[in-house]
């Protein structure tokens, strides 16, 4: 497959390949090309619109991807919220239910050429799965294909579109994952070395990845960011939500006499009948003492086919995928999405399998907040990506020199393990315990 995606044209000094669908053109940025706003799977609209992913739809002539694609339908960000600040203030690009694309990143001198088999890492971007995108102010791949790892980062569906009645929105990513995995010799990489790379929402769609039986094989490593560990012990039954419903029944609940007359409204009309809905049914089910989330369900839940089990029975029944693994949290992370869990699940895979899991813990506490305790958020939830992207100079933040070497720092780990499965220190086990620690110096 990789020989019909070789290079075919370049047009001046912007390079021109052949890709699933047809030619795409990138932007050649010095040692670094990009590729924003490529399109893996055809627009989930009309009467695609809670239903899986479908192929991508050939386009005609070349496609010049030199902007990002729409972005998933969401909710307006809290302009009074601490993370509207540091993350948003620049508001929110195109949303759209056409958001089913994705960007690339990489060397310049590897484009057309799949022999150079660079290492890929493919990110997922958290945000509750109800918000968030792939091109968020944090979010660039140019530092870690200048370390010579193709990056590729991709939007999926959200919210009511994502998840309501199924898992779309892990079907979507499921589909860029194959999607790089039969593309991405034409920008360089090697298919066989895809590392998953995902925080916080982005780390939790890396776990079902992982544990899925349809896309744990085509993961060659993955990196765990702010995502949870471990249990203590494996779940007596299946950690999971009722089975999803087809959506019949709220759609009667918000006025519709079908799914089928749901997809024929637009969103707006939706969103505005399905949320007073969705409240509806949760307080009748508490009145009731039943569980309503299979049917309203606005994230990952139990369906039996794209999620058939949780991770907590995954890793302790041995059918994860057995791959290297980095995973790790940030200070004000906590236990829910962090500490113990987290080293556990390291020790345990380094005591089941030759594939190493390395721990990490972020501690830097940002500079320019408040240095009253009671206020500053520290490190807090996210605070990190800023340094694993390298994109420090993007943020409002008095950022010191000491940030930028502990940026180089964490970049070179990043992409180290990518290449190699080693970020450059001892794995957590046992026998010897370690959590790599990143803060200034």
């Amino acid at each position: 497959m990789a020989s019909a995606l070789a290079c075919v044209a370049a047009f001046g000094a912007n390079p021109v390949i052949r890709v699933e669908g047809g030619l795409v053109q990138g932007v050649k940025e010095g040692k670094v090309t990009v590729f924003k706003g490529i399109p893996y799977a055809a627009p989930p609209v009309g009467e695609l619109r809670w239903k899986a992913p479908k192929s991508v739809q050939p386009w005609n002539g070349v496609k010049v991807c030199d902007s990002f694609g729409p972005i998933a339908m969401q909710a307006d960000q809290d302009t009074s919220g601490f993370y509207w600040k540091e993350f948003y203030s620049g508001g929110l690009p195109e949303r759209s239910e056409d958001c089913l694309y994705l960007n690339v990143w990489t060397p310049s001198k590897a484009v057309g050429k799949s022999s150079k088999n660079l290492p890929v890492a493919l990110w997922i971007h958290g945000g509750g799965f109800n918000a968030g995108f792939s091109n968020e102010i944090t979010m660039d791949g140019t530092q870690w294909a200048k370390r010579g790892v193709i990056l590729v980062s991709i939007n999926y569906r959200l919210g009511v579109l994502g998840f309501l009645g199924g898992n779309y929105g892990i079907q979507d990513q499921m589909a860029a994952l194959k999607w790089v995995h039969d593309n991405i010799a034409a920008f360089g990489g090697d298919p066989d070395n895809i590392t998953l790379v995902g925080q916080s929402a982005g780390a939790l769609s890396i776990k079902q990845l992982v544990t899925s039986p349809l896309s744990k094989n085509y993961v060659a490593k993955a990196i765990i960011q702010s995502g949870g560990g471990l249990a203590e012990e494996k779940p007596a039954a299946p950690q999971a939500s009722p089975k999803a419903s087809d959506g019949s029944e709220l759609a009667r609940e918000a006025g519709y006499e079908s799914v089928e007359a749901m997809r024929a409204v637009p969103y707006s009309e939706l969103e505005a009948k399905l949320q007073p809905a969705i409240m509806g049914m949760l307080l009748k089910a508490l009145a009731e003492g039943k569980d309503a989330l299979g049917a309203i369900a606005t994230v990952p839940h139990w369906d039996g086919v794209v999620v058939d089990k949780d991770f907590d029975t995954a890793v302790y029944d041995g059918s994860v995928a057995d791959i290297p693994y980095l995973i790790g949290y940030v200070t004000a992370d906590g236990e829910t999405l962090g500490g113990e869990g987290v080293r556990r699940f390291s020790r345990f895979r380094n005591s089941h399998s030759a594939n190493k899991a390395y721990s990490y813990q972020f501690t830097r506490n940002l500079p320019g907040d408040d240095e009253d305790p009671a206020t500053d958020p520290g490190a807090f939830h996210s605070a990190e990506l800023w340094y694993t992207f390298g994109t420090l100079d993007r943020s409002w933040r008095p950022f010191t020199a000491a940030d930028h070497k502990l940026s180089e720092r964490m970049l070179d780990a990043w992409t180290s393990f990518c290449r190699s499965g080693n970020p450059g220190w001892a794995p957590d086990t046992e026998a010897a315990p370690f959590i790599k620690t990143f803060d200034v110096e």
